[in-house]
């Protein structure tokens, strides 16, 4: 009996006892980066893609896929991809165009572009590592996501350099292909959504800085029903000064860069900032 009457007494004493009124947390803005943590994009890699649905700005990478790279530029120049079509659009996937044809099938005249799945990275390629793991190497290629074998590994190979590959981000950009490995052509693929299953299995060739939510606007199907367009796409080389689009994006080996990479969980969740003009 005392034992009941004893708990009775603390729940009273519980419900009686004043509330401490919590002190609000400060806060905190996040900090934002200097002019002197971006760096140019250089207009002869940044590829002005407009469409129906909006502009998108991709990074071309040179040092990941100098052979898609040059097939991109190449095609561009010749105003190949004027006018043709999202002709297939997945959503939480990619965005995919290219083909003359409309319907996946098509490509350019060109001879086919070989796989450039793996690239060997050494010393040289601007290279900032993000995480490290069980051999594996998270970082970046300029905005490029990218995974690796251990920096420590080029003492060792024939050449200086170590195996690398795509981390297929959203925001990568891609060469389609058939079947063949080396059957890349014309077509290329811009990625809504994270899928590990392209690693070491298609060529990146750049990233998007500006325009995601257009990529992820594009009409969705499979085959698309009035599929959006590419109104014109252009090296921002190509295009009057006066009216060229500039691109500056967080500089990968700044302090501001370090700061985000400590609270990221991985590759894919580091968002690179980018200011767009004019």
């Amino acid at each position: 009996m005392k034992r009941f009457l004893l708990l009775a007494v603390i729940a009273a004493a519980a419900i009686s006892a004043p509330v401490l009124a919590q002190k609000p947390q400060p806060t905190r803005t996040p900090p934002v980066p200097a002019a002197a943590d971006f760096r140019t994009v250089s207009p002869d890699n940044l590829l002005v893609v407009d469409t129906t649905k909006g502009r998108i700005l991709v990074e071309l990478v040179p040092e990941v896929a100098p052979q898609a790279v040059a097939r991109i530029k190449e095609l561009a120049r010749e105003h190949f991809y004027d006018g043709l079509t999202w002709h297939r659009v997945v959503a939480g996937f990619m965005a995919q165009g290219g083909d003359p044809k409309g319907d996946g099938s098509g490509g350019s005249s060109k001879p086919n572009v070989p796989g450039e799945f793996i690239f060997r990275r050494g010393p040289e390629t601007p290279f900032t590592r993000v995480s490290a793991l069980a051999g594996i190497e998270d970082g970046f290629v300029r905005s490029m996501p990218v995974r690796s074998q251990n920096s420590g590994l080029m003492l060792m190979t024939a050449d200086g350099r170590v195996q690398s590959w795509a981390v297929w981000c959203p925001g990568v950009a891609g060469m389609a292909r058939a079947g063949p490995p080396d059957s890349a052509n014309s077509q290329f693929f811009l990625m809504s959504a994270f899928n590990e299953g392209l690693e070491k299995q298609y060529t990146a060739f750049g990233a998007v800085l500006s325009g995601q939510a257009t990529v992820r606007a594009l009409k969705v199907g499979e085959p698309v029903e009035s599929p959006d367009k590419m109104v014109q796409v252009r090296l921002a080389s190509d295009m009057p000064v006066a009216g060229r689009p500039t691109a500056q994006v967080l500089d990968t080996e700044s302090a501001y860069f370090k700061g985000l990479v400590a609270a990221a969980p991985s590759v894919c969740d580091i968002a690179l900032s980018v200011k767009v003009g004019p």
